[in-house]
């Protein structure tokens, strides 16, 4: 206890009635919960198989228990239970399978289970096509987070969409009854009812669970304020834990509200402030104070820490985007090399996944590790897979893994029982796929139509490698792909037009990118085509060689992923209107949860903020103007400096670039 200040204690030795914790961000509410398990178990005589807490990742249930274990002495912790929301519903509707008109053996659904059973029942019906299907899944699941049967969301459906996606839930429903099954928000839907509708039940659960401890209570549905109420009952034994400044999960049900429902449902609540921050300096916490203080309030709280005042926070105004990611990533390079860091002291965060492509890229030329959380990284999409595969059998003929990738992407008839005769006849003669494709020994190991297939492709790649290697020219490679029909290939494969044309974007982005090395390569040996394609690939053979554990790596993630992370040195690239805030909040009046994305991006820097944006950026094809973020002038002004235009590096910056190639060169050939 001694190692807590006096809130967090005030905080921990709070234990009758209803216990409000606003935690502010990096205040430590992590250490509140468990000691104060702990305090439960050893001061009041709790035994741990009577306190319950809860939160809503595996990841932070397991620390909870981890940081319990290392607190109690013996087996004092034997039988706590820490768990996610849907853990708890899920034992709950085990322990109560009958009530719930479950067999002991039901299954639970997860998502594509859920859209495959919704996908069957909407094509019987209405032939919908995928992207309303997720719609309906997107309706139901929130019906479900408020607490709504099949029935009352029929009835309580006020447009045309949720009255047919109410009609779909009762038909999904009956299915999932008649499965034994249910899905994921069922299991928090149907304890909830359960512990609503039977008093027995209910009364059975609540002497169980003598203290309750919730975690993120800023971001529970409606459904899940109602399981935790109906668990603690009048007695009202428990500890909310949250901060309404980081609710920022609204489009999957959350309600900060709930925070300010408990003083309604629980006039003596006790709210304790954690308002001490343990992460950042001074000047980001009154930059992340100042923004947030623009939206409305029930519970008043302001940051501080005794990190001294810090660094100024840098805006950085850029061209356009690939201006602003290649700055970004240079700066990255440089910083770390006069501050002697790591690369995983630094992370990029932004609001939608989309924007790492640009980003991705420029670090690939700079030999830069990275990871993406949250999202797909640029370069393990199928599509970018695709090409850098064609790339990799253009270079190197003896590639098997790129031949298998790329033999029928499209589909060129080669199928598995001549793959199957044309791998085992190479490895007999101890040659290539694709070398083994032209050999006259063939001939006895395919019919007449298999063998004249494979031949064509031997001859149309080692062509195409001959073509476009010779020409030094990346319009060959575009001219390759539309040889191939490739993005007819794409629209086949995607689930609807909008997700094709983000493929497609994606190739034609990779392509760009390899114009843009040739572009601004200082060395005629570098501008050769062939040079720089096998750098992208050497570059792509080492992030895929690369093991989990290899942590060091610029962490690049969007502002919802990087919630309860926090970094020395922070970047929030693309601070523009429609952006951030992003155009669907502006236009729906929800700039309060961008607001709070935006505190949640400020909070998660230790040391350096560095904000940026791109004075154009490329939307429809078209490089249209933007708009610079409203929440940088909600900054405090004095706090910040503004940089101007960067587009293209100065001699200096050049010269460091090719000394950062060459010297991992050296590294990779092991030359001292």
């Amino acid at each position: 206890m001694s190692s807590l200040n006096p809130r967090q204690q005030e905080a921990v030795q709070a234990i009758s009635g209803p216990v409000l914790v606003l935690a502010g961000a990096g205040s430590g509410k992590t250490s509140v919960i468990t000691h104060k398990m702990v305090h439960l178990i050893e001061n009041c005589g709790i035994p741990a198989t009577r306190i319950v807490a809860v939160t809503f990742t595996n990841k932070a249930a397991r620390e909870m228990r981890e940081r319990v274990g290392r607190l109690l002495q013996g087996s004092a912790a034997r039988g706590l239970s820490v768990s996610t929301f849907h853990a708890l519903g899920l034992e709950i509707l085990r322990k109560e399978s009958a009530a719930a008109g479950l067999k002991s053996n039901f299954s639970i659904f997860d998502a594509d289970d859920a859209r495959a059973l919704l996908a069957e029942l909407m094509h019987r019906e209405l032939a919908s096509a995928a992207d309303r299907i997720d719609l309906v899944r997107h309706h139901i699941s929130d019906f479900k987070n408020r607490l709504l049967s099949a029935e009352a969301a029929l009835a309580a459906a006020q447009t045309q969409e949720e009255a047919l996606s109410a009609q779909v839930y009762l038909e999904y429903d009956r299915h999932l009854r008649a499965y034994n099954a249910v899905d994921f928000d069922d299991l928090i839907l149907r304890p909830t009812l359960l512990l609503r509708d039977d008093a027995d039940l209910r009364q059975r659960w609540q002497h169980k669970v003598r203290y309750l401890l919730v975690d993120e209570y800023q971001d529970t549905n409606l459904t899940q304020y109602e399981m935790v109420k109906l668990l603690v009952g009048l007695q009202a034994n428990f500890t909310a834990v949250g901060d309404d400044d980081q609710s920022i999960y609204a489009w999957r049900g959350a309600r900060p509200e709930n925070m300010a429902q408990l003083l309604t449902d629980y006039p003596g609540l006790k709210v304790v402030k954690l308002e001490q921050n343990y992460r950042s300096t001074a000047r980001i916490l009154r930059a992340a104070n100042q923004v947030i203080a623009n939206n409305p309030h029930v519970f008043e709280k302001s940051l501080w820490s005794e990190h001294g005042v810090g660094e100024r926070i840098r805006v950085l105004a850029n061209a356009h985007e690939q201006a602003e990611c290649e700055r970004v990533a240079l700066e990255i390079f440089q910083h770390r090399l006069v501050k002697r860091a790591e690369y995983r002291d630094y992370a990029v965060l932004y609001r939608g996944n989309f924007q790492s492509r640009a980003l991705e890229i420029e670090l690939q030329k700079l030999q830069i590790p990275y990871k993406v959380s949250g999202g797909t990284s640029f370069f393990s999409r199928p599509e970018i897979k695709d090409l850098m595969a064609y790339l990799r059998l253009f270079l190197n003929p003896e590639d098997d893994n790129a031949f298998l990738r790329i033999v029928n992407t499209p589909r060129r008839e080669i199928g598995p029982a001549t793959l199957e005769r044309l791998g085992s006849y190479a490895q007999q003669r101890g040659v290539s796929m694709l070398a083994a494709c032209d050999e006259m020994g063939l001939e006895r190991q395919l019919p007449e139509r298999q063998l004249g297939v494979v031949r064509n492709f031997h001859q149309w790649v080692m062509a195409s490698a001959e073509r476009i290697l010779e020409s030094n020219d990346v319009a060959e490679i575009r001219q390759m792909l539309i040889d191939i029909d490739y993005e007819d290939w794409l629209q086949q494969g995607s689930a609807s037009p909008a997700q094709a044309e983000r493929r497609l974007e994606n190739v034609q982005q990779f392509i760009a990118s390899l114009s843009a090395m040739q572009d601004k390569a200082e060395q005629e040996a570098d501008k050769a085509l062939e040079a720089i394609i096998r750098r992208m690939v050497l570059r792509d053979m080492l992030e895929n060689q690369s093991q989990e554990e290899d942590l060091d790596r610029v962490q690049l993630m969007t502002l919802h992923a990087a919630k309860g992370l926090e970094f020395p040195y922070v970047y929030m690239i693309g601070m523009e209107e429609d952006l951030l805030p992003h155009r669907n909040s502006i236009d729906s009046g929800a700039i309060e949860e961008e607001r709070r994305l935006m505190y949640v991006g400020i909070t998660r820097a230790r040391e350096v903020l560095t904000l940026s944006y791109a004075q154009s950026r490329r939307s429809a094809g078209d490089n249209r103007p933007t708009t610079v973020s409203r929440f940088i002038d909600e900054l405090p002004q004095d706090d910040l400096d503004r940089e101007g235009v960067s587009n293209h590096r100065s001699p200096e910056e050049s010269r460091q670039l090719a000394r950062a190639h060459l010297n991992h060169l050296h590294q990779l050939l092991g030359d001292d």
